[in-house]
């Protein structure tokens, strides 16, 4: 006898992750982000000591191209003001927006990279708290940094406080500078646009985007080349977390649902399903024989 399975449907696939519950859990996540950033404020001495040891460490080490990439972008306003809106608005908006098409055209791979991308950035509120870091924007002007953000403010809806609104700079932690979740949330853009993009054109942006959001933090001197690897570090463990931490979850549910069943009277029964397998390319249809 032949037993033949398919992988469901994108939208059967789809409709076990309901908008409605999925809307709010992002937003939740993003207040505790922004919220998290707020209220881990460390000491200024600290987070400023903390800014110089990484910028010495970089020199020791021949790996600074902050203060080149800084002095193009103050000395060049072609290359400034762009980089001043890049840093201040697609951090915001790219994340989301790979969400939704992620959610649209590959739903089965969706859960696993919202998890990854919860997971990490989790983790980076932690850093942030055992280390806050000053940016090299905000360290002694002998260091040879310039506040972009602050050079081309007029320009913009920013003041003198990074991305913040003008006038709700006190509403922003500026002493969270390590990791660089512009970095590690560029990354995760940019791995899932080239994982599951289907034309050259968005593959390309996957390449590009965290490409350029790395060239963008260090040239607004709004973050260290090290920061960007911790952000890219934070990315890395965040995604080898998320499989168990699913796993967990699901044996979590599980259990609930027998112990309702069990409550109910009814029988109570385990079926496999899509959230159990992590296909290599969710595009795919994997086909199950089984010969008795």
């Amino acid at each position: 006898m032949t037993i033949t399975a398919t992988a469901p449907r994108a939208s059967a696939y789809r409709g076990q992750l309901r908008w409605w519950t999925e809307l709010p859990l992002i937003a939740v996540v993003y207040g505790l982000y922004s919220t998290g950033r707020l209220l881990v404020r460390g000491d200024v001495d600290d987070a400023l000591a903390h800014g110089i040891d990484i910028l010495h460490l970089e020199e020791a080490l021949d790996v600074d191209p902050e203060r080149w990439l800084n002095t193009l972008f103050t000395q060049y306003r072609a290359l400034g003001l762009p980089a001043d809106f890049w840093y201040a608005s697609l951090h915001y908006l790219v994340t989301p927006i790979v969400l939704i098409w992620l959610w649209r055209r590959r739903p089965t791979a969706y859960r696993f990279a919202r998890t990854w991308l919860v997971i990490a950035t989790l983790i980076g509120l932690i850093g942030f708290t055992l280390m806050p870091t000053a940016p090299p924007r905000l360290l002694s002007s002998a260091d040879g940094f310039i506040d972009t953000m602050a050079q081309y403010g007029s320009y913009g809806w920013w003041g003198d406080d990074g991305s913040a609104p003008r006038g709700l700079g006190g509403l922003t932690n500026q002493y969270a500078a390590m990791p660089s979740l512009h970095v590690g949330w560029s990354l995760w853009c940019g791995i899932i646009l080239w994982r599951y993009g289907r034309t050259p054109l968005v593959r390309a942006l996957g390449v590009l985007y965290p490409v350029g959001t790395t060239l963008v933090v260090m040239g607004t001197a709004n973050h260290y080349l090290l920061d960007a690897v911790a952000g890219a570090l934070v990315m890395g463990i965040g995604y080898t977390l998320t499989r168990p931490a699913l796993r967990r979850v699901d044996l979590a549910h599980d259990a609930l649902r027998s112990r309702r069943s069990a409550r109910s009277g009814s029988p109570s029964v385990v079926v496999a399903s899509s959230r159990d397998i992590a296909p290599a390319d969710p595009a795919d249809v994997q086909i199950l024989r089984h010969r008795a």
